[in-house]
């Protein structure tokens, strides 16, 4: 049994199945010994929250409110469940991260009902949205009161900030709220190569699920609330909710070291010119086929099944649809051009066996 300080694994092996599979930038690791001497008031009366406020406005408005979470499940339900009521449903896409990914979490913890939507590629539209949003009126159905749009989407695809702000005014011409699960925001940005208030506060987002982890924090992510006239007592839900860090300074020192210059902008930026270089790489392997336009830092490809399974033993993977042999390959801010490469070389000698 190893008793020593040496690494459990080795960090030589890299892989494309998530961005969460990747380590803690090093400037997130620096704010984390930063903020780690002294004592400082528990519950997010720290001075890193604190200042955090202040970082969100910068990127979101004045009257933009961080409440730091630990992770993204926790994020989401907890701002799903500040804005509906008890008989309150949600409109997301049938590929939504709250229906596929979470173990049924809104609905078992927060108590409302999914109402999900077939897409083509990941987005809602007004029309998309009009097949689940009737009924209030209706006490035998669950009342559509949130349209919740993930960016970028569950498919690597981006929302440009018309297609929100149309989301947002269609919304609330019928009384919703609209929830923006932005676990890849960063990447979604870096893509548009605008900032993030332009798809989010600006374009009429109620509530924000900012995302972190999978952009280089060690853990922790944050609900922004864009208006604070669409919610009630979030600070009571997150704490409900066993979202409240009691060193909190720990996940919003993070926050901070990623927001306040433009750590999170060259994470992303990189991360999405890692899957760019990618998706140009396989494009010219025979057989392989690119299923969805590459916005962000997701490549989604068809082959064949045995060839997955054999690549997987060189690189770690996942299946998207192992029926249809569909998979995702991730990449993330510490991805390099000889892991793509390296990778590349790989898929086309499987291709030829």
């Amino acid at each position: 049994m190893r008793t020593d300080a040496r690494a459990h694994h080795d960090p030589a092996v890299r892989g494309f199945a998530s961005d969460n599979y990747a380590g803690a930038h090093p400037e997130i690791l620096a704010a984390l010994t930063l903020a780690n001497g002294g004592h400082q008031i528990a519950y997010g009366e720290d001075d890193y929250t604190d200042h955090l406020q202040r970082v969100i406005h910068s990127h979101f408005g004045a009257g933009a409110q961080a409440y730091p979470v630990f992770n993204g499940t926790g994020a989401n339900v907890t701002a799903l469940q500040a804005l509906t009521d008890r008989w309150g449903a949600v409109v997301c896409a049938e590929s939504a991260h709250i229906n596929v990914d979470e173990g049924g979490a809104p609905e078992r913890m927060a108590g409302l009902k999914l109402l999900t939507v077939a897409t083509p590629d990941g987005k809602l539209t007004p029309e998309l949205i009009d097949r689940q949003a009737w009924g209030w009126e209706d006490e035998h159905r669950a009342m559509p009161q949130v349209v919740s749009i993930t960016q970028n989407t569950e498919l690597g695809t981006v929302y440009t900030p018309d297609e929100i702000r149309a989301i947002c005014e269609h919304a609330h011409e019928r009384g919703m709220k609209v929830h923006l699960d932005g676990a890849r925001i960063s990447n979604a940005a870096a893509s548009l190569d605008v900032p993030m208030r332009t798809f989010t506060s600006v374009a009429g987002v109620d509530v924000l699920s900012f995302g972190g982890t999978k952009n280089g924090m060690l853990f922790g992510e944050a609900i922004v609330v864009l208006d604070p006239g669409a919610v009630r007592r979030m600070k009571h839900i997150r704490k409900m909710s066993m979202q409240l860090a009691s060193k909190m300074r720990f996940v919003s020192v993070q926050l901070e070291a990623l927001l306040a210059k433009d750590l999170w902008l060259r994470n992303a930026r990189h991360s999405n010119a890692m899957a760019q270089r990618l998706a140009e790489g396989v494009r010219q392997v025979d057989g392989v086929e690119i299923l969805h336009e590459v916005q962000a830092n997701a490549v989604f490809a068809r082959l064949p099944h045995d060839v997955s399974e054999r690549l997987q033993k060189r690189y770690r993977f996942y299946f998207w649809d192992e029926n249809a042999g569909d998979v995702r390959w991730m990449c993330s801010f510490d991805t390099t051009e000889d892991d793509v490469d390296g990778f590349l070389v790989a898929l086309k000698e499987e291709m030829a066996r």
